[in-house]
Parts: structure tokens; C-alpha cells; sequence
């Protein structure tokens, strides 16, 4: 038990290492003033909607398929005797979920356990958040200026230089929990002062509100296209305890997240997570397949041929260092199509097939595959859609952790709430072919290009896959494993180069 502990440790350091020695170059900068439209209605166009029946968050007064974004209702508070703007989406709490139209999460009531700074106290004349004026401790700083420069084709992944976009400042977590209360509350807060917002640069605002107005009282919020249990999701990203997690996921620094309790749940990774764990698991892959949807239809992207995940994949693509708003339509039709990173949730707020509801969180514990040299060559590293499948291909010694270390916790948070369905109804089984080629989860499964144990089965000797895979990583992942100590002594923790 003490070795397999030992090696997610290790693992876990290695990933944080590697995340943060591959923007060697990162730092924070202030942004130039950027043009700004005028008055407190910017919202954004409206295109296609999707059916309220697939919505999770059903406060959301729509979900926009042709650029992506959800409509959430906007609240108003202060920090520090400045004006802020947030929306909620997530609950611990059964009966404010229904009554407020959000997610329940059972799990972050564990939230605040050994981690004062994970959660923030709020001031606030009614315990229902957003029924009155309420007062934050922090607010991040949204003027720094986002950058992410890639590494050349074919090995993108890690990036030459990166900054993040937006930081937490102190005091500053998305979730909450009103003075005197046990309820904790995700609440983000998605723009700061009085107006106009720079919906554009992202100057005054989150790197994914697309509009915001503040007299109908509506924010516009950019959604990545997921996957959970084999279907097609969507679902939000405000926030990453990693440095270029945040950058990628065009969310808000928030190096605190990463002391939530616990990793890999406590019990190992995937499911049945210890009752007391605030996290749920999330997965991604450094070599995964890349490409957008060959011919998605007007809806977007799902499971359709060409659809591809993952870190090398996102940074293949020319948008990965542009802003996202709708002044830069190619941004976001490459999003439409798949360009984000699509992580692959364990469990959804709603009961269906694998998924527990008990077990969703919005507080991903983020896990990060690494395809076998074996599944490369034999072209089966594409498209994954199911945790449970993941998992079993770790067990199979298929897909691992970088350095070879077994698939587990890279102790990276990323506060994504599940937003909605995108093939069907909450209570479908499976995908369905009106999402956008979605198809079944049966048919997906031959595009997935799961790998089988025959192809599969990777060398055990010490660093045989390894080596080949990370072929191009510039040497990091030797240099991360050389100052694991320093790493492990920091808690996980990743801060940008010339921060402390």
C-alpha cells in the first residue's frame, strides 16, 4: 500500500512539474487598454438553442450551439469597495439547488475540510446567494494578458511559453459559503467594476464571457464540448489550481484549489470516492489523436469523425493563443468543432447509466493519460468517452501517467460545473445522432479507437514506452523528475515563473 501511495505521489509531482516547467517562459503581464462597447447590454448574438430538457443548470435561460455559450442569470456584488458581477452554478445543498436552478454536489459541502482558503466567507443579507447584494473577500485579476505559444508540429505539447490570463488574488476563491452558514456554493465571479466590459482582450472580465448585461441581468459563458459515460456534454471552466491548466482552459488561476481534499478521492482513481472527498475525477491525454470534427452540422461537434482530445491536440490548433469572443468568429467555430481540450467527466449531477450524481463534483481532480507506444503506432490513441473505459485501460497498462507512473492525480483542480446533454435528454442512455454525429455509444467506440489488449499491451521495462512517447518534450519530464523533492515539499502547488 506505502509504494502504491509512494507512486502517485510521484506522479502526481511529475505532471505538476512537467505543466509548469513547459511554459518556462510564463509569467504575468498587464494588458493594454483594448476597445470596448459601450453600455451595460453587451450580450452576445443568439444562433441555435438547445432543448431545455438537456440543460443540468436550469436557471440557464439558454444554451447557444452556434457559438457556444450559455446564458446564465448574473448577480451583483463588492470586494474590496469595487463592484463585481458572478453567477452560480453549483450547490451542496439539495433543496437551494432546486430552488436556485443549479447543480447539486453533495461533495462540496466537503469543500472547506483542512483548507480554509478553498472556500471564501461571504457577507450577505439573505442565505440564498444572489437574493441580496453580497460582499467577497477576494476577486482575481482579470488584466493580465493571456499568451500560449506551442511548441513546434508534431509535439506541441508541452508549450514553448505561456501566461495566464487571470488570477485569483487573495482572499479570492469561486466557492463560497455565506457567514453563519454550512452551504457552500460555487460562484465565480466573471467581471469586475461598473462597465463597459471588454468582452474581447478579457481586460475587466473572465476569459470566457462572451457578453454580459447587467440590466437584464444575463452573462454569455463560453462552454467546452466534454464527454461523460460514452455521451456528449457541455460544461463550464472558471477556474485551475494549475498555472497552465488555467491558460489552456481560458479559466482563472487559483493556486489554492489544489489543498481540496482529497486526491484520487482518497481510494485510488475513478469512482467510490472516500465520503468526505470534495473531488471528482477528470481525464485528459498528452497523445491523444488530433483534428476538429470532419463535417459537424450546424449544432457542433460531438463523437463524429475527426473528433480528437487532449493537450497536444488543443495546441495543434492556430486559436489555441487567441482570444475567444465573438469579434473573432474563427475562435469560436473552431471551438464549435472541437478545438478545446474535452476532458472526459467521471460522473454527471444526473443519474444515468455509470453516472452517480453523488459522486459529481464540480472540483475535478484532473488525471493525465499518456497512450502506450504500441497504441500510437497502431493508430488506436483516438477519442475517449467514458472514464470507466479509461480506467480500464490504465488497468491494462494501456494508458499511464508521463513518466510511465500509474494513471492517478497530477493534484490539479479545474472548477468546471456540468452545464448540459448535448445528445439527448438528462435520462438517455446513450448518445444520440441529433447532437451533431453523435451517434451511440456502441458505434462511438470504433472511432474511439480503443485500444485492445492484442496491440495494447505496454513493455514494463524501465522508461521502454516511455522515452518514445515523450520523444520532443525537450528533456522536461528528466528535469521534472530530478527536483521531485522541491515539487513534492510544495504541496503540488504550480506557480508561474517569477511568481512566489
Amino acid at each position: 500500500m506505502a509504494r502504491k501511495v509512494n507512486e502517485r505521489s510521484m506522479a502526481a509531482a511529475a505532471i505538476v512539474t512537467v505543466l509548469a516547467l513547459g511554459g518556462a517562459t510564463s509569467a504575468s503581464g498587464s494588458a493594454d487598454t483594448a476597445p470596448r462597447r459601450a453600455g451595460s447590454d453587451q450580450s452576445a448574438p443568439t444562433g441555435i438553442t438547445l432543448a431545455k430538457s438537456r440543460q443540468t443548470i436550469t436557471s440557464a435561460l439558454r444554451v447557444d450551439l452556434t457559438r457556444d455559450f450559455a446564458t446564465l442569470p448574473l448577480h451583483k456584488g463588492e470586494a474590496n469597495g469595487e463592484t463585481v458581477w458572478f453567477v452560480i452554478t453549483d450547490t451542496s445543498d439539495a433543496n437551494m439547488a432546486s430552488q436556485l436552478g443549479i447543480n447539486h454536489s453533495p461533495k462540496l459541502a466537503n469543500a472547506p475540510r483542512d483548507c480554509p482558503a478553498c472556500v471564501q466567507e461571504v457577507l450577505t443579507d439573505d442565505p440564498v446567494l444572489g437574493q441580496a447584494s453580497v460582499q467577497f473577500q477576494g476577486v482575481p485579476d482579470f488584466s493580465l494578458t493571456r499568451t500560449l505559444t506551442p511548441a513546434p508540429k508534431p509535439t506541441t505539447f508541452p508549450p514553448l511559453s505561456f501566461t495566464v490570463g487571470a488570477q485569483a488574488g487573495a482572499g479570492y476563491s469561486p466557492y463560497v459559503r455565506v457567514d453563519g452558514t454550512d452551504i457552500v456554493f460555487n460562484a465565480p465571479i466573471v467581471a469586475i467594476g461598473d462597465g463597459p466590459f471588454d468582452v474581447t482582450r478579457h481586460t475587466n472580465t473572465h476569459d470566457r464571457l462572451l457578453g454580459i448585461d447587467t440590466e437584464k441581468m444575463t452573462a454569455d459563458l463560453l462552454f467546452v464540448r466534454g464527454f461523460s459515460n460514452g455521451r456528449a456534454i457541455a460544461y463550464l471552466s472558471f477556474d485551475s489550481s494549475d498555472a497552465f491548466t488555467a491558460t489552456i482552459e481560458r479559466s482563472t488561476f487559483t493556486p489554492a484549489l489544489a489543498d481540496l481534499q482529497f486526491q484520487n478521492g482518497g481510494d485510488g482513481p475513478g469512482r467510490d470516492d472516500r465520503a468526505d472527498s470534495a473531488r471528482a475525477s477528470i481525464f485528459t491525454f498528452v497523445n491523444a489523436q488530433v483534428g476538429l470534427e470532419d463535417s459537424p452540422p450546424a449544432r457542433g461537434a460531438t463523437q463524429g469523425p475527426g473528433r480528437s482530445q487532449g493537450l497536444t491536440h488543443a495546441l495543434s490548433l492556430a486559436i489555441v493563443g487567441r482570444d475567444a469572443a465573438v469579434a473573432n468568429p474563427k475562435v469560436l467555430d473552431a471551438l464549435r468543432r472541437g478545438a478545446d481540450v474535452s476532458n472526459i467527466f467521471s460522473d454527471m449531477p444526473s443519474a444515468f447509466g455509470n453516472s452517480d450524481p453523488l459522486e459529481y463534483s464540480p472540483a475535478w481532480d484532473l488525471q493525465v493519460g499518456v497512450f502506450s507506444d504500441a497504441a500510437v503506432a497502431a493508430g488506436k490513441n483516438g477519442l475517449q468517452t467514458d472514464a470507466e473505459q479509461v480506467i480500464q485501460l490504465a488497468a491494462a497498462g494501456v494508458v499511464t501517467a508521463p513518466g510511465g507512473l500509474p494513471l492517478g492525480s497530477a493534484n490539479i483542480i479545474i472548477n468546471c460545473p456540468a452545464l448540459a446533454f448535448l445528445d439527448g435528454p438528462a435520462g438517455a442512455p446513450t448518445s444520440g445522432t441529433d447532437a451533431g454525429g453523435g451517434g451511440t455509444a456502441a458505434q462511438a467506440a470504433p472511432k474511439s479507437g480503443a485500444p485492445n489488449a492484442a496491440v495494447a499491451a505496454p513493455s514494463r521495462q524501465p522508461g521502454a514506452s516511455t522515452l518514445s512517447v515523450l520523444a520532443g518534450w525537450g528533456g522536461i519530464l528528466g528535469v521534472a523528475l530530478a527536483i521531485l523533492g522541491l515539487t513534492l515539499v510544495r504541496s503540488g502547488r504550480t506557480v508561474p515563473a517569477g511568481k512566489s
